[in-house]
Parts: structure tokens; sequence; C-alpha cells
């Protein structure tokens, strides 16, 4: 495995554990906030972003190619 890639999926790990942390805490607060529960909206679509984000760079072919040009 190279290291960029094992560099990429240690930071996704530990920012989903961080996320859960997280979500989780803002899911405590909403319950009893009024209204909380609109604070969930932003913080799934910025979840959704991140991870289409690292999906596409892993699943793209034509990156890898010109990360692995020789200079």
């Amino acid at each position: 495995m190279p290291l960029d890639k094992l560099i990429l999926l240690l930071v996704i790990v530990i920012s989903a554990a961080a996320a859960t942390v997280y979500v989780a805490s803002l899911m405590l607060v909403s319950v009893q906030v009024p209204g909380g529960m609109l604070l969930l909206i932003p913080t799934v679509l910025v979840f959704y972003v991140v991870y289409r984000v690292i999906s596409d760079r892993v699943k793209n072919k034509e990156d890898d190619h010109y990360d692995s040009v020789e200079k």
C-alpha cells in the first residue's frame, strides 16, 4: 500500500471517530434545544461532501497515473 493511501486511511479513521463523537453530542443537544435537529442538516451535508471527495480521489485512476509519473 502506498504511503499516501495509508495516511489517507488513517485520516479517515481518526476523523470518523471524531465525527461520531460530534454527531452523538449534537444529537444529545438537539433533543434538549428546540429546533436543534436543524443543526444535523448542515452536518450531514458536510460529511457527505467529504465522503464524495475522498471516494472520488481513491477511485480516480487518472490521478494515480499522474502521481506515478517519474520526473
